[in-house]
């Protein structure tokens, strides 16, 4: 589907409570996932791929690698605990980051670049599932569950060469998990990650594939300025985010300043897996200037 463009905060938070998307019968709530990019020009690229050559040969040296020098963090016995912990602090991976709050994507879609359009995006998590391999899916039904735990996920596929086998002779497929409560940021930022059944494929192309799973709004420049201001008086800033002092010196620093503040400075508040300077900076779970 084309991507909208809203025209005011109101335009924005209705079209985001439409129940006509994200609704099934059998759950109470909404089933969407929501990523906030920080500029229109960015992608749903994994930041693995963004190390570019042969870079799905290299992901199980840098997760192995992660896991020997990292031992003493211990985040949890599987793989995938191991995998949340190495994107939470930016190593690169086929994980992207997501979250239940449309307010928390919001924050990192507009706490920098100020002068760029910004993209929110939803994918309702519930029917993506629904093209998962049989398995998997009896897995979700079988705890009634929206998305995976790191232990339920990795009772049907304790490595990623089990996760990638899942996917052999079918077409790609996303799933949805919640990472393990590591620390306060991810608790307050109700994050998800996804993770895409082959290294290789991207979410952009999983998007172009299902048209109808997602829903997407461009925030021009003057929409986001306004989007900023509500988030700021509903709280939803880099020091409840980010709670730490570098969220706290983050969200005063571009509190407090009379314009725009640079783009890579402001990166302490919105940087969704880019890693360095000049690299994508969409609005990090990990919320840190350098990945």
């Amino acid at each position: 589907m084309a991507m909208e463009t809203v025209n005011s905060w109101r335009e924005l938070d209705d079209a985001i409570a439409d129940r006509s998307f994200g609704r099934h019968e059998h759950r109470v709530h909404s089933t969407l996932v929501f990523r906030g990019l920080a500029r229109s020009s960015y992608s749903n690229v994994s930041s693995l791929a963004r190390l570019s050559g042969e870079y799905a040969r290299l992901e199980r040296h840098l997760i192995r690698n992660f896991r020997k020098y990292a031992h003493r963090e211990a985040p949890g016995p599987t793989t995938w605990d191991w995998m949340s912990l190495a994107q939470h602090h930016g190593l690169p991976t086929r994980l992207l980051d997501w979250t239940f709050s449309p307010y928390v994507a919001l924050h990192f879609a507009t706490a920098s670049w100020p002068d760029d359009d910004a993209v929110l995006l939803a994918v309702d998590c519930e029917a993506a599932h629904e093209l998962l391999p049989d398995s998997l899916r009896v897995a979700l039904a079988r705890e009634s569950a929206l998305v995976f735990t790191t232990g339920m996920l990795s009772q049907q596929a304790a490595d990623l060469d089990e996760f990638d086998e899942l996917g052999r002779g079918e077409d790609p497929f996303v799933l949805f998990f919640e990472p393990p409560s590591l620390d306060e940021r991810i608790v307050n930022q109700a994050a998800v990650l996804s993770a895409m059944s082959n290294p290789t494929f991207q979410m952009e192309e999983w998007l172009e594939g299902h048209p109808d799973l997602w829903r997407a709004w461009r925030i021009p420049p003057a929409v986001k300025a306004e989007v900023r201001e509500r988030l700021d008086q509903a709280n939803v800033n880099e020091r409840v985010l980010l709670p730490d002092l570098d969220g706290l010196a983050s969200w005063l620093r571009r509190y407090y300043s009379p314009g725009p503040t640079d783009a890579l400075q402001a990166a302490g508040g919105a940087s969704m897996d880019g890693v360095g300077e000049g690299a994508q900076q969409e609005g990090s779970m990990t919320g840190s200037e350098r990945g």
